[in-house]
């Protein structure tokens, strides 16, 4: 694969993926894994969970050894009072990767797991071959309005109505009709119900697993550590001029509603050397949306780009350079809007 021969494929049902443990200080991790070959490190978002991959793993094995952790807090790892930060979780990655005697990989996010996946690359550049950032978190402060509220004090207190028997399928069952309701004329479809719920399915997935109060804690644990009433708090502008010499994929549906379309165009401007793969049509998860497309993608994009090599020298030279906002590209109007975004980013309140 990495001298341009592809290997012979196999059946994609016959790919094993396996659910694996191991405990990293004295704390339970799951994870899934399947194939063998380079690493592919798959990191998921808030309040989801590994299982999330599932229509992808298995063309993606094929090619590689996939990875697909359970964040700390999440679906099948234990969910203790710890850090849930988006550098614990980084830390988490570098652990599980030690354990498995994996060293170089490349690194796929989505949402939360996209801020987490830049932390990485930040934190553990000596690991990283390629970045992969899916509806990533953490470009500006904009966030679902949803999201904000629910970092709010009285959010404990919501989430666990959800243990009451029959609110969940209610909320199915609203959200399902709500989502296939007509368009009314005269309500601009940017606000239509089917466009605010395309993800609905998937968000109330979501949301059925926090009924379990050990999840609903971690969660909020977890929330309140990248989002407060006025958005993201964890953002990483100021930070994308590390990417440099790092090959870097955005994939982004342009009907997400969850973290908006045009915060892939500020990272596309503020890392000017990355390929920006858009989604029409697709909401928050696109990997759901068109599985096929995605893992091709993915599979594509790794076979055109050469694994970065860490170098010191280079990593020493951007941090003592800085970010050069001159570096941006794109229009005049998006690049005002990464330094606005970046200067929001340096603002004490």
């Amino acid at each position: 694969m990495q001298n341009g021969k592809s290997p012979a494929l196999r059946s994609v049902s016959d790919t094993e993926v396996r659910i694996e443990y191991h405990t990293i200080h004295g704390y339970r991790r799951a994870y899934r894994i399947a194939g063998s070959g380079p690493a592919l490190l798959l990191i998921h978002g808030i309040g989801d969970n590994s299982s999330t991959w599932d229509s992808i793993i298995p063309t993606l094995a094929q090619h590689y050894t996939v990875i697909a952790p359970d964040l700390l807090g999440h679906g099948r790892s234990e969910k203790p009072r710890a850090d849930y930060s988006v550098p614990a979780f980084a830390n988490g990655m570098r652990d599980l990767l030690v354990v498995l005697g994996i060293s170089k990989v490349t690194v796929v996010g989505h949402s939360l797991g996209g801020g987490v996946a830049m932390q990485f690359c930040y934190q553990f550049p000596r690991f990283v071959e390629r970045l992969v950032l899916v509806a990533a978190g953490g470009v500006t402060r904009e966030v679902n309005p949803a999201l904000r509220l629910v970092s709010m004090p009285v959010a404990h207190e919501v989430l666990t109505l959800l243990r009451v028997p029959g609110v969940m399928p209610t909320l199915r069952l609203a959200a399902r009709t709500l989502a296939a309701a007509p368009h009314v004329p005269g309500v601009p479809a940017t606000a239509s119900p089917r466009r605010l719920l395309n993800d609905h399915e998937d968000l109330v997935r979501v949301l059925g697993d926090l009924a379990d109060a050990t999840a609903s804690s971690a969660f909020l644990r977890t929330l309140r550590a990248v989002v407060d009433w006025r958005g993201q708090v964890v953002t990483m502008l100021d930070r994308c001029y590390l990417t440099e010499r790092l090959p870097v994929l955005l994939i982004w549906g342009d009907e997400d509603t969850v973290i908006p379309y045009h915060h892939a165009r500020l990272a596309h401007a503020a890392i000017p050397h990355s390929e920006f793969e858009t989604f029409s049509g697709c909401g928050h998860f696109p990997f759901h949306a068109d599985p096929d497309r995605f893992a091709k993608t993915i599979i594509d994009f790794i076979d055109r780009n050469e694994a970065v090599v860490f170098d010191p020298a280079n990593w020493r030279h951007l941090m003592s350079e800085g970010q050069r906002p001159g570096d941006f590209s794109g229009d005049e109007q998006t690049v005002e809007a990464v330094l606005e975004a970046i200067e929001d980013e340096r603002s004490a309140t």
